[in-house]
């Protein structure tokens, strides 16, 4: 399975970086050793000083799929969860000044925190979401679907022509503002549609 993560589309997000908002979807990937389930605890690697949750949208692919159009984008999926997109942004931002890829600072082992997921069918429609991560109980990140500079279907389609898309792929869909720091003993738990569907441990 491939975990494919989209940079930077949430414009307030790109402007609190400091990144130029895109004209197409940023398209980076994590390894499968990158994921971290349900209850598994994250522990910050000693090779960073500074990693910074991103939380973000999931959709799991659910049929293989091959240059899709848009227009049927909606059909090649059927659960969506939240995840958290951790970012050593130390070494991410000395990558970006060599201009060498990021996957040394996203793809490291434990990187990717996904929730369960929930069924399409029991949720708002896709481009009216809300969700929301908190850190030792106060919110640092929320977000709406709608607020998207690129929506899921359209990544879809657009990754789809570079990459063939496979039942259980997961698309990590972009981070709002609100990104920052986590230190150990932190508690991250994120939130969709109001319901909790996922708590992260950090050591």
């Amino acid at each position: 399975m491939k975990i494919i993560c989209i940079g930077r589309n949430y414009r307030d997000h790109a402007k609190e970086l400091n990144n130029e908002v895109p004209d197409e979807p940023v398209i980076f990937l994590k390894p499968d050793s990158s994921l971290l389930k349900p209850g598994q605890v994250f522990f910050l690697p000693d090779l960073f000083k500074e990693v910074h949750h991103e939380v973000e949208l999931v959709v799991k692919i659910g049929r293989n799929g091959k240059n899709i159009a848009q227009r049927f984008a909606h059909k090649y999926y059927d659960e969506i969860g939240l995840g958290i997109d951790f970012t050593a942004r130390d070494k991410q931002s000395e990558l970006k000044a060599k201009g060498l890829p990021w996957e040394l600072a996203k793809g490291f082992d434990g990187s990717a925190v996904v929730s369960r997921m929930i069924p399409k069918s029991k949720l708002p429609p896709v481009q009216e979401l809300t969700f929301s991560l908190q850190k030792n109980g106060v919110t640092v990140q929320s977000g709406n679907t709608k607020d998207m500079l690129f929506g899921i279907d359209t990544i879809l389609a657009f990754v789809s022509k570079y990459f063939t898309l496979k039942m259980g792929d997961l698309v990590y869909t972009g981070t709002p503002a609100g990104v920052g720091p986590v230190h150990r003993e932190d508690l991250l738990e994120g939130f969709l549609e109001g319901n909790k569907v996922f708590q992260c441990k950090v050591k």
